[in-house]
């Protein structure tokens, strides 16, 4: 597989996720907020490898491109800020279907301007061989990319390769922390059909740090650029 069949696959998993999103029920909320959840894991790790190894790369050998790159990147912008108020919005927001339909349109958008136009002059520019050797760099990229958006982060190097291994630390914690919570709440006990009264068990999720507290995550506290 080369740079741009990988970056085609991840194009592909994403509009998959769109489509079961335009497919779900009105009222089927805890779907979509799934979905949503996927889609800004999938977009930010995509936006990443693509500011970290793609555009560099094409910036460097193909001068003719630039415009393109630059256009991008805007649009990655845009697109991590949608991404970044999906993150924890409710999906009972009332504009919590408006933002994802946005964010839908924008980057299919972005992924029909990359495949029609830039892809193709992409492979005109690289050999087969450098087009394998960055899909690579890609996959090695994608293990260690942040899972979350971070729209005032860098996006062009050297900056964005420091903040990227930051977030992507930061990241992990967010989402261990995030599993742990919904798991214990999971566990939460609920009313007796009996008596109506609520059991005496302990709630084991309340004991957990919740994100924004001061606690757990909050310890190593990002800088103004990685929020």
């Amino acid at each position: 597989m080369d740079a741009i069949a990988l970056l085609k696959a991840d194009h592909k998993t994403v509009e998959t996720l769109f489509r079961k999103f335009e497919q779900a029920g009105r009222n089927a909320k805890k779907l979509k907020r799934k979905l949503v959840d996927q889609i800004v894991r999938e977009l930010a790790i995509h936006a990443l490898i693509e500011e970290q190894i793609l555009y560099p790369s094409i910036r460097a050998r193909a001068t003719t491109l630039e415009d393109q790159v630059l256009e991008a990147l805007e649009e990655h912008h845009v697109a991590k800020w949608l991404l970044k108020e999906l993150e924890n919005l409710p999906p009972e927001a009332e504009r919590f279907d408006a933002k994802v339909k946005v964010l839908i349109e924008n980057i299919r958008t972005h992924v029909t301007e990359e495949e029609r136009t830039l892809f193709p002059q992409v492979r005109k520019a690289f050999s087969p061989q450098e087009l394998r050797d960055m899909a690579e760099a890609l996959m090695l990229a994608k293990r260690a990319a942040p899972t979350r958006p971070h729209p005032r982060a860098p996006d062009t190097p050297p900056g964005n390769l420091v903040a990227g291994a930051v977030s992507a630390v930061l990241d992990m914690g967010k989402d261990a922390l995030r599993a742990a919570r919904r798991k214990a709440e999971g566990l939460s006990p609920s009313p007796s059909p009996r008596s109506g009264k609520r059991s005496k068990r302990r709630d084991v999720s309340r004991d957990l740090p919740r994100e924004g507290d001061g606690s757990v995550q909050d310890m190593a506290t990002e800088s103004s650029y990685l929020m």
